[in-house]
């Protein structure tokens, strides 16, 4: 079906623009295993009551929304100083009061705020930046919206559906069935391997005027779970993907790849991820035999499905086998991050954070402990000397509040992305789900008058090689002419015995 362009919203997750804008989705960055997604908006649609506008609370302090929008993408953004308690929101008053009041007094008492508040339109004050805390404002991107979304199931990781959108040879253009969508995390990212272009079939330029019309990417995913695919449906609309993803609630195993008001036949699918408990039951509905088949006629369909189970990989390939699929393979992934940093080690890195202050040689040890030495022996001289030769002045010593704000004072002249040994260290667990991939290929039919049409597009060439004259030794003439003797010689042996 044909979508307009007007109808067609661009998704932050494909176009995101260098600034933040309202109405769209963002990511709090608070730490690498801590990221909270929030849509930006430039006023207080649930009326919570903050002064500021929309406000979001973490742990590293409260953020109002009017002071993400507008921002370049990266950019590190203060925490402000927001009134999170019930005496410093607007429409709250005596809401913290411990009195019973009836249903009727109370519902009044709602009805007079909410005229109240409509007749009163107060606008949000400027907020203030607090004294500590930060986040960083990242663009929505399938990785990040992984690593961030609300988990409905189990998902697949950025290592497990990289590799398969590569082996599924997921590209601009292609068209791809997704069963068990779960809580997306797949769905976002073949959105955007797929994605060539706003789907507008309607409209030709004069560049394209005549020619075919191009095929769009498109991805048609299959929730069972009623529940799960509503909040997908509610997500995918958001994310300005809806018209890249075509999202129905189906059980496939029984009633097959058909999606809602369109044939089966009209998806011509050509790759193919099955995320199901019993993806075998599915296979018997992927075939060209039916009318109503959802794979391309005219292109080899790539298959890949995911399995945590090996019981289930052995079932899936011989339904596979049976089925004529060929080219199948079984993959398990196994990921390790790998952290790569600069490690600073010496005295001079005392007291700073995220390096190593012991000494970084022999000397700077020495001298340490020189001072060290030095400082106790001027203490215990002074407590055995007398009161005048304590107040005589002695050699001048640096304390360790002061050594430390000489280290800090000199920072500003070092370039630490410079300094320091580069080193990297690989995690000693692995956080990825681990599952079975079994990927295979069901090939184009080939028919006679395919083979005809490819016959007389490329002939073929049969090629009669000449026997070239080739010098030969003497030796070797000597041995052909021996063994010619010979042969004559037993001819003429057997003709004497016959007579």
């Amino acid at each position: 079906m044909a979508i307009s362009s007007s109808s067609f919203q661009s998704s932050p997750f494909l176009h995101c623009g260098p600034n933040a804008k309202s109405d769209t989705l963002a990511i709090l960055h608070l730490k690498r295993d801590l990221l909270i997604p929030t849509v930006l908006r430039s006023h207080d649609e649930l009326n919570e009551g903050y002064s500021e506008g929309k406000v979001s609370n973490t742990r590293f302090g409260s953020f109002p929304h009017s002071t993400l929008i507008g921002v370049p993408w990266g950019s590190q953004v203060r925490a402000s100083a927001v009134d999170t308690g019930s005496r410093g929101r607007k429409g709250w008053e005596g809401k913290g009061k411990k009195r019973k009041r009836d249903e009727e007094s109370q519902a009044q008492d709602d009805v007079a705020a909410v005229a109240k508040q409509q007749q009163v339109e107060v606008e949000p004050k400027a907020a203030v930046k607090a004294a500590t805390g930060f986040v960083h404002l990242l663009p929505p991107t399938p990785e990040i919206w992984t690593a961030s979304l609300p988990h409905r199931t189990q998902v697949v990781y950025t290592p497990d559906y990289s590799y398969i959108l590569h082996r599924l040879r997921a590209r601009p253009g292609t068209v791809l069935i997704e069963a068990g969508a779960g809580s997306g995390s797949f769905t976002h990212a073949a959105a955007r391997a797929v994605y060539n272009g706003s789907p507008n079939f309607n409209t030709e330029d004069s560049s394209t005027k005549g020619s075919p019309a191009k095929r769009r990417g498109k991805v048609w995913s299959f929730e069972f779970h009623e529940q799960r695919a509503q909040k997908l449906q509610e997500e995918i609309k958001e994310h300005g993907l809806d018209a890249i993803v075509e999202l129905t609630y189906l059980d496939v195993c029984q009633d097959g790849f058909t999606p809602t008001n369109t044939p089966a036949s009209t998806i011509a699918a050509n790759a193919i991820f099955l995320d199901l408990p019993a993806p075998w039951l599915a296979l018997k509905h992927l075939t060209r035999a039916s009318p109503s088949s959802p794979l391309s006629p005219t292109t080899a369909i790539h298959l890949c499905t995911f399995s945590p189970c090996i019981e289930q990989v052995q079932h899936t390939i011989t339904t596979l086998q049976t089925l004529g699929w060929i080219e199948i393979e079984m993959v398990e992934i196994a990921a390790h991050r790998i952290e790569v940093r600069r490690e600073r080690v010496g005295l001079a890195e005392e007291g700073l954070r995220g390096v190593n202050d012991s000494p970084a040689s022999v000397d700077e040890a020495v001298e340490r402990l020189r001072e060290v030495e030095g400082r106790s022996k001027i203490f215990h001289d002074e407590s055995n000397e007398g009161e005048e030769q304590a107040a005589a002045p002695g050699p001048a010593q640096v304390s360790k509040q002061q050594r430390l704000e000489n280290i800090r004072n000199a920072l500003e002249g070092r370039k630490l992305y410079k300094e320091g040994k580069l080193i990297h260290k690989a995690e000693p667990e692995l956080k990825t789900h681990t599952s079975y991939l079994v990927f295979a290929i069901l090939p184009r039919e080939w028919s006679d008058e395919d083979e005809k049409l490819a016959q007389g597009k490329w002939p073929a060439k049969v090629e009669v090689k000449e026997e070239k004259y080739r010098p030969i030794s003497k030796r070797q003439r000597k041995k052909e002419a021996k063994a010619k003797a010979e042969g004559k010689k037993e001819v003429d042996m057997a003709a004497s015995t016959i007579h």
